[in-house]
């Protein structure tokens, strides 16, 4: 499968972007997904998690309540919507997929290159 991210850009403090990650080459609720940032300086962090058994989904602390992970097998397409955004969140954002039934971190099968999603204060 490749995956292709669209949907970053600027955004204020406070405001709101939906990410999407288009898929091609195979079926995406075939394998589980998820969603991962790389600030400047830092380490890429898993944001959210979705498995492909059950649908459960994990989310890292920090943004627990305002991001949200979802699936259109329909379109094979995933999304992040990504709420009451702050400068912490400005990153490049990635999205990835695993054959395997949960998320496997920074082991995940296949990647997007990412797109960058700015907050301004």
């Amino acid at each position: 499968v490749q995956l292709v991210e669209s949907g970053g850009g600027l955004v204020q403090r406070g405001g709101s972007l939906t990410l999407s990650c288009a898929a091609s080459g195979d079926r995406i609720d075939d394998y589980a997904i998820g969603w991962f940032r790389q600030a400047p300086g830092k380490e890429r962090e898993e944001i959210t998690c979705m498995s492909r058994m059950d649908g459960s989904t994990y989310y890292r602390d920090s943004v627990k309540g305002r991001f949200t992970i979802s699936r259109d097998n329909t379109n094979n397409t995933m999304f992040l919507q990504m709420n009451s955004l702050n400068p912490e969140d400005t990153a490049i954002y990635y999205c990835a997929a695993d054959k395997g039934y949960y998320c496997a971190g920074p082991r995940m099968d296949v990647w997007g290159k990412g797109i960058l999603v700015a907050v301004s204060s």
